[in-house]
């Protein structure tokens, strides 16, 4: 394909893909296929001739759109949003064309610098304390992650090397893997699993601190393992809260916890990947207070903020407390600019050595939304969230189960586990919405989360009418085979 045939083809993806989102709503949420479907529908080895463009294009439909579960219908309601707009898609072709890898600011300093000015853009919209921006001569910075999960591996493992660093400096009798053998992380019993699995990764024990009957961890809690923990002899360095609980949306109490962070000498990593977003509003923004006292913070413009994935903003108050953890200067990496005190080279923020120009889709978005655009498109989510938390308080059938504060409801009927569960199947067997569950305490609980771009209140009035209907259908054939018993 030359430059020429580029130019058509490229125009026709774009007609492809503005069409697929703009009728999205026509397609069902939810493929039909069964596992291994795919695999019969392609030859079993590539080509060894070259393939027309319109053969590759008409498969599309064929073998792929058939098995695509569709996150940016709006009747998805299932994980959380997956952000897209058009100005990220188009920063997303822009990075892809000029291609860099920008591991170091060598490497191509645009790609470096506008993703230090994009977070302090970001940091500022959120009203993050001067210590995490980098400004000119700051001591702290953000950077872009993959996910979430990356960011509480990297706050996780740079805890631990400077832990350790600091238990050596005072007794340098002890070696690494005493210390290690020593170290705790600490977590609610509601975070999300990519917690445990750092501490997994990090190899380096990690327990759950008990939430309580809201699903948020006090200071009261916290203090307790850790004075427990002490008195064995462990040693604890890491504490990661969470703003915006995958299965609820609840929020841990940063103004408790932060203070007894800070005294014990603990990392606080604060994990809002769902919810950072909705702090760009002022009237969300007291759900940050706290955060002054982490070390780092962390949320997903790709879920919430119409960046596509993947785009996870990651602040730190002491950038040499990252750098320190993972700097290795191989000569073929070293640039003369390198000991300058205004370059980044990003590669000792993060575990892989490449990155992509993701930085273009902050500033697509950013500009052409602008804050007051983003702002509403939050406000509007949650108010479709509260829209579908009164229907259900109107029938006395279901109940809410968590507080809705965002835009994530998490009800069901009441009744048994294996009700809910069967209410579950019939609602993903129909297709019509998608939905996912969790589990609250001992209760089998379904999330509605508000995710779609273009989801309207027609969508959510819609939804519950089926839900409604289908639970209906359900508690009959429930009663009849009750009564059968």
């Amino acid at each position: 394909m030359d430059a020429a045939e580029f130019r058509k083809r490229g125009k026709e993806m774009v007609d492809y893909v503005a069409d697929y989102l703009e009728k999205i709503e026509k397609r069902q949420v939810f493929p039909d296929v069964e596992p291994g479907y795919l695999r019969p529908l392609v030859s079993d080895s590539a080509p060894q001739d070259p393939e027309s463009f319109e053969d590759v294009f008409k498969d599309i439909e064929k073998i792929i759109m058939p098995g695509v579960t569709h996150w940016h219908s709006p009747y998805f309601f299932a994980y959380f949003p997956a952000a897209s707009s058009f100005p990220s898609l188009l920063a997303d072709m822009l990075c892809g064309g000029i291609g860099c890898v920008g591991f170091s600011w060598a490497a191509s300093p645009a790609c470096t610098e506008l993703e230090t000015v994009m977070l302090d853009w970001l940091g500022k919209m959120v009203n993050l304390p001067e210590e995490f921006l980098a400004g000119k001569d700051g001591q702290g910075g953000g950077v872009i992650q993959g996910s979430a999960s990356e960011a509480t591996l990297i706050a996780l493992l740079a805890a631990r090397t400077k832990t350790i660093k600091q238990v050596q400096s005072k007794k340098p009798e002890l070696t690494e893997a005493e210390i290690m053998g020593r170290l705790v992380a600490y977590t609610s019993d509601q975070a999300h699993s990519s917690v445990e699995r750092a501490a997994l990764i990090g190899a380096v024990k990690i327990k759950s601190v008990p939430s309580d009957d809201t699903f948020t961890v006090s200071g009261s809690a916290l203090k307790k393992v850790l004075d427990e923990d002490k008195a064995a002899g462990l040693i604890p360095f890491f504490f990661c809260a969470t703003l915006g609980t995958t299965s609820c949306c609840s929020f841990d109490k940063l103004l408790e916890l932060g203070p007894i962070c800070n005294k014990e000498n603990i990392w606080m990593h604060v994990d809002a990947a769902y919810a950072g977003s909705a702090f760009i509003c002022p009237e969300f923004r007291h759900l940050l207070n706290g955060v002054e006292f982490a070390d780092s913070f962390n949320f997903n413009p790709h879920k919430w903020l119409l960046v596509n994935f993947d785009c996870s903003a990651m602040w730190v108050k002491k950038r040499s407390d990252l750098i320190g953890a993972f700097k290795l200067e191989p000569l073929y990496l070293q640039h003369h600019h390198q000991e300058s005190g205004l370059v980044t080279d990003y590669r000792h923020w993060q575990i892989p050595l490449g990155r992509r120009f993701r930085s273009l889709k902050l500033w697509f978005v950013l500009r052409m939304y602008g804050v007051k655009g983003l702002q509403e498109h939050i406000r509007k989510h949650i108010r479709l969230s509260h829209q579908f938390e009164h229907l259900v308080l109107q029938d006395e059938r279901f109940e809410i189960c968590a507080e809705v504060v965002l835009g994530l409801v998490c009800f069901r009927l009441k009744g048994s586990n294996e009700l809910n569960e069967a209410l579950l199947k019939s609602i993903n067997d129909a297709k019509k919405i998608h939905l996912v569950p969790c589990h609250l305490r001992e209760k089998f609980v379904l999330r509605f989360a508000i995710c779609s771009r273009t989801v309207e209140s027609t969508h959510i009035k819609f939804a519950w009418q089926h839900i409604s209907q289908l639970a209906t259908d359900l508690l009959k054939t429930w009663e009849q085979n009750h009564h059968q018993q």
